[in-house]
């Protein structure tokens, strides 16, 4: 292994091609605020002048590309990374094991069952379409197992059609039904039909997004004929959640306004009324927090797990015919420095009583502990391969003592796991694919962080020795948004990265959920400069304490954390040699006019609201772009199926940033074709890994000429 100085990155942008891009668009007064938007012509794909703008960016970034000695040797190394397959925990239902695999060698993940010792592919998205675009997006078995729903997309657009297929035959029994998206599917007992949630005909959108409805459908009968259960007269912003008790007596609907982290709960018995007319009651209204029913069989409580009133979680347990949360009764309660992930139910003659399996994270790293269902007292603690994650929790519907999870963390792929509640053992899942080793050569820490007002924040440093040992080229990544966690996961891009020599770090900051409800909201709207300030925080720590060499510093987002990423780049430009933002989010003033934008107020605050406007602005990365600014090199990653993130984000802020930067290093925009924001066929994540490492590789002066030495 050997470390170089940061490779030449090619002529200033004073003798720079970059593709001419006039300044044309508007300045405009908002709330009392001059907002100026030069490249708004940028936000429409369909325009001559921006077609031709992004395929001269397409040349530039090939150019670009080819000065990268090292992304050859990185493609191979994340294809093999990613050539080992994988499967995610079972659904057990009607005796059959339903579950999702991708085969060694595969390029997208199928829809199997596992009936005795015999395991057959239901649905594999590339005998529907073997271009490798077209990706399972989500998918519920019947009750008795006989049926299940499928949902498939094509082009990363993630406008799912669901159908519903025969588990004996694989065949089509019902669909297809359109202008779903990765809905919840509630099955009635029988499978003759499910409730399920589906937009409305775009008439009916008024030029934006078309609300949702709560459907029932009856499979074997025309779309067009479901009955609609609810959501009229409610906002147009609306989520809905559907779920069914197994024995079809109860319904309960859930509502949230867009991303917001409040539960409105109705439920409804549907023995008296029949289930196109379920009789829905409120279990919950304008409560602060988050809350997910878990029904089981027979007449027992509804257990909820919730933040309302514990920020960290809780489990809560409510008689079926609960209308009031003062009626709920709290059986695990909050327990401080964790936060509260999943549970599960055991039980069944095996057990001397019924058992709660709970996830909970401490730090971002998981644990998962038993607990007595009646009472919540634990009884016991399952010890995890590592620290990592503890994901998708998985029972049978049918009182039963084991249980299925998926486990991972930095340098190990998920690997599903079966523990047996009776025997205490814990192993590899006889389903799923075989266990793979950690990868060797790659050292994880956790560092703790002093941010500027004295909050301390978590970050994993992976290193190749676990120590500061001397200053490294180093890569810098978080998220901190929407209370999701950036707890550990198989990371493919780093490993080559570490074993060469450089360090890659992932920052818990706030806005994320790392540390319960109180530290997503500590990031968010009017706070949200403190997910800023963590970040910078955690910058300056891998420079100061020698992890990071100075010049050598890179940062990488995606999505919400390519909006982090940039507002780093734009902040403090100086400190950084190279930033990579993949499906950002950047014009923060037009935000929710494209994309799932309008969906996320709750998260930023809304540009209507004059108050939130100016938070808004004042970080928005596209609009701090400064003239003369020398600004490091810059890739933005894009993709033109992606229905969540416009990529006209990337494209004005690349305008923007060729135009005003004075700096030696590029701004290239990476366009990829046929893919979105979500599921991707594994070469194609193969080959935006290898672009990614091998532009920081570039730029920071990483040399990857194969495997260092033992």
């Amino acid at each position: 292994m050997t470390q170089s100085p940061p490779r030449d990155a090619g002529p200033s942008p004073a003798r720079y091609a970059y593709p001419p891009a006039p300044r044309s668009g508007p300045e405009e007064i908002v709330h009392g605020l001059r907002v100026a938007d030069p490249y708004r012509w940028l936000e429409d794909p369909r325009d001559p002048a921006t077609a031709a703008w992004c395929a001269a960016q397409d040349r530039l970034y090939a150019d670009e590309e080819s000065r990268w000695p090292a992304r050859d040797e990185l493609l191979a190394r994340m294809t093999a990374l990613l050539a080992g397959g994988g499967a995610r925990p079972p659904l057990v239902r009607g005796g059959r094991e339903f579950h999702v695999r991708r085969e060694p060698g595969r390029e997208l993940a199928a829809l199997a069952v596992r009936e005795g010792d015999r395991t057959r592919t239901l649905l594999d998205p590339l005998d529907v379409d073997p271009s490798g675009t077209t990706v399972l997006d989500a998918w519920e078995p019947s009750w008795e197992g006989d049926l299940v729903a499928v949902q498939l997309s094509s082009g990363g657009t993630e406008h799912s059609v669901l159908r519903v297929l025969d588990t004996a035959t694989g065949g089509t029994a019902d669909g297809p039904v359109d202008r779903v998206r990765r809905s919840p599917v509630a099955w009635l007992p029988g499978g003759r039909a499910f409730y399920y949630v589906r937009r409305l005909p775009s008439r009916h959108s008024g030029g934006g997004v078309p609300p949702r409805r709560v459907y029932l459908h009856r499979v074997g009968t025309p779309a067009d004929q479901d009955v609609e259960i609810f959501g009229a007269g409610r906002s147009d912003t609306q989520y809905y959640t559907v779920a069914t008790a197994p024995d079809g007596r109860l319904l309960v609907v859930g509502a949230s306004e867009g991303t917001s982290p409040r539960t409105d709960l109705w439920t409804a018995d549907l023995t008296g009324t029949g289930p196109d007319r379920p009789d829905l009651r409120r279990l919950q209204h304008g409560a602060d927090g988050r809350t997910a029913v878990r029904l089981g069989p027979g007449g027992g409580p509804l257990l909820l797990r919730t933040t309302a009133g514990a920020p960290r979680g809780r489990i809560a347990a409510a008689p079926r015919e609960a209308a009031d949360p003062r009626e709920w009764r709290t059986l695990v309660p909050e327990q401080p420095g964790t936060v509260l992930q999943d549970f599960a139910v055991l039980g069944g003659p095996a057990l001397d009583r019924p058992l709660l399996a709970v996830v909970r994270t401490r730090h971002a790293v998981g644990e998962l502990t038993l607990h007595d269902a009646r009472t919540g007292a634990r009884t016991g603690t399952v010890p995890l391969p590592g620290r990592g994650t503890v994901t998708t929790l998985t029972a049978r519907q049918e009182p039963g003592h084991e249980l299925w999870f998926a486990y991972t963390d930095h340098v190990t792929p998920a690997t599903v796991l079966h523990y047996d509640a009776v025997t205490g053992r814990l192993c590899p899942w006889t389903g799923g694919s075989p266990a793979v080793a950690p990868a060797e050569g790659v050292n994880v820490t956790q560092e703790v962080v002093t941010s500027r007002d004295g909050t301390e924040v978590r970050m994993f440093v992976l290193s190749p020795t676990g120590r500061p040992d001397r200053p490294r080229p180093a890569v810098l990544t978080g998220y901190g948004g929407f209370g999701a966690s950036m707890t550990p996961g198989f990371t493919p891009q780093a490993l080559p990265w570490v074993r060469a020599g450089g360090v890659y770090a992932v920052a818990c900051v706030r806005g994320g959920g790392e540390e319960g409800e109180e530290w997503h909201r500590a990031g968010r709207r009017e706070h949200k400069h403190n997910t800023f300030d963590d970040f910078d925080a955690a910058a300056d720590q891998l420079l100061r304490d020698g992890w990071a060499a100075p010049g050598r510093l890179g940062v990488l987002g995606s999505s919400n954390g390519g909006l982090l990423a940039a507002a780093a780049l734009t902040r403090r430009p100086e400190t950084y040699a190279a930033v990579v933002c993949a499906a950002p989010l950047l014009d923060m003033a037009r935000y929710e006019r494209s994309g799932m934008g309008v969906s996320w107020r709750d998260e930023y605050g809304s540009a209507a609201d004059p108050a939130r406007f100016a938070d808004l602005l004042s970080y928005s990365p596209y609009h701090q772009v400064r003239e003369g600014a020398a600004y490091p090199a810059v890739l933005l990653a894009v993709f033109d199926g992606d229905t969540r993130v416009d990529p006209a984000h990337a494209r004005k802020m690349c305008a923007a940033l060729q135009w005003a930067g004075t700096g030696d290093a590029p701004v290239v925009l990476r366009t990829e074709r046929g893919v979105g924001h979500a599921a991707r066929a594994s070469s194609r994540s193969a080959r935006l890994y290898a672009d990614v490492m091998a532009f920081f590789a570039h730029h920071l002066g990483l040399h990857l000429p194969g495997e260092p030495p033992a």
